[in-house]
């Protein structure tokens, strides 16, 4: 399974020179807690960094500072897991569960930002897959019921 196959493609993106405010208004507006940042003005929209709702609570909120005076580049995460389509399902998930997250940007061949893959996109994966195991199974023992009564 591929991350390209399962990976969301609305993705909400954020410039890195963005107001923290403007920040907590998109995540506001479109009832995210995880915005990927890219650098204003490229035509390729590669991810810089990441920003989360827990970024702006725990490195600004928590901290008494102005979040006026800082900018998203500011305090995002630099640098982040980034998954790319071709990349194994299985493989990313075993990499978030030990760097301890649930969100990550997915690139292309290029770099270029396509997706966002969570845990709960495979979460989601993984339940249809035990569904149809599921189903097999009830299918088989209704058959093996039907054969049992003739």
């Amino acid at each position: 399974m591929k991350v390209g196959e399962y990976c969301s493609r609305a993705v909400i993106t954020i410039d890195s020179d963005a107001d923290l405010t403007a920040a907590a208004h998109m995540m506001r507006d479109h009832h995210v807690g995880f915005l990927i940042v890219v650098v204003p003005g490229q035509t390729v929209r590669e991810p810089v960094g990441v920003l989360t709702d827990r970024d702006i609570v725990l490195q600004v909120l928590a901290k008494n500072v102005d979040p006026a005076a800082l900018t998203v580049g500011d305090i995002m995460t630099r640098e982040p897991m980034i998954a790319r389509e071709e990349d194994d399902l299985g493989e990313l998930l075993q990499g978030l569960r030990l760097a301890g997250i649930r969100r990550v940007p997915v690139v292309d061949s290029q770099g270029a930002l396509v997706g966002i893959i969570s845990v709960d996109d495979a979460i989601e994966v993984i339940a249809g897959l035990l569904a149809d195991v599921s189903g097999s199974i009830r299918h088989q023992q209704q058959r093996e019921w039907r054969t049992r009564k003739i």
